[in-house]
């Protein structure tokens, strides 16, 4: 039995919920964390499915305190955390002269500053344990850039450069870091983007998800939550230890093109 303990934010819905079932599977204790209403909820049917112990925390990734109080009570009931991962997105679509200032602060909040409050709040204790495994959603959008999509391209190219500065501080301590860079994959976010296009171009929804979304793919598909879990999940491994700085594409080919 696996008595390691994984934090994973935005682990109610979506990719994050599928990593979170992954690695319950596994054996692992969760900290589930996001902000439906009904997430407590959803983190004890996971739990008790997969019979492992957890905390439910609807911390706001726009509260550093919140985050690193976060830290301290997963701690505090699980003696460390083994492994982060930092999940939880958010995405606004704009022209660059029409965009927000508001979104964009709370993208890279959300996105990038976010997990460095999580990754410096953890790695005390990781360091202590002299082992830590964090793991970034980042997407193919920190590799490739799209229009009307700003904020979130920055946040995501950013969030490969903290994944590489922590790979690299980590190396000694056996704390690795790596970066999964998913396509498309049809999360409430994504199916959002879908239904604001569809409707801004009075065409269907199908319509809308092939023309601007799975143009991108080579594999014209969307990306399985599964296939992001079980990448998530080997980053985590005894396999791959020697795995870190990294940014790995699960992306249907979009990079490949």
């Amino acid at each position: 039995m696996n008595t390691k303990t994984a934090l994973i934010t935005g682990s109610t819905s979506g990719i994050g919920l599928g990593i979170a079932k992954a690695f319950a599977e596994k054996g692992y204790n969760i900290i589930f964390n996001g902000l439906e209403q009904n997430g407590a909820d959803i983190a004890n049917d996971v739990a008790s499915q997969h019979k492992v112990n957890y905390i439910f925390s609807p911390a706001n990734m726009l509260d550093a305190e919140g985050l690193r109080a976060l830290v301290v009570q997963s701690a505090d009931r699980f003696g460390t955390i083994d492994v982060l991962v930092n999940n939880a997105g958010i995405q606004y679509v704009s022209p660059i002269e029409n965009f927000p200032e508001n979104k964009w602060n709370d993208i890279i909040a959300v996105n990038l500053t976010a997990p460095f409050h999580l990754t410096k709040a953890a790695w005390p204790y990781m360091k202590k344990n002299n082992y830590g495994r964090i793991i970034n959603i980042a997407s193919a959008h920190g590799l490739f850039a799209s229009i009307n999509k700003s904020a979130y391209v920055a946040s995501k190219h950013g969030i490969i450069g903290l994944t590489k500065t922590t790979a690299l501080e980590g190396a000694a301590l056996n704390i690795t870091c790596n970066a999964i860079c998913p396509g498309y994959v049809k999360t409430p976010l994504v199916q959002k983007q879908i239904t604001d296009q569809a409707r801004i171009n009075n065409i269907s929804e199908e319509e809308a998800a092939e023309k601007f979304f799975l143009s991108k793919h080579a594999v014209k598909e969307f990306i399985p939550i599964q296939s992001i879990a079980g990448m998530a999940v080997f980053l985590a491994s005894p396999d791959a230890y020697a795995i870190t700085g990294g940014s790995f594409s699960v992306d249907a080919g979009w990079g490949a093109q």
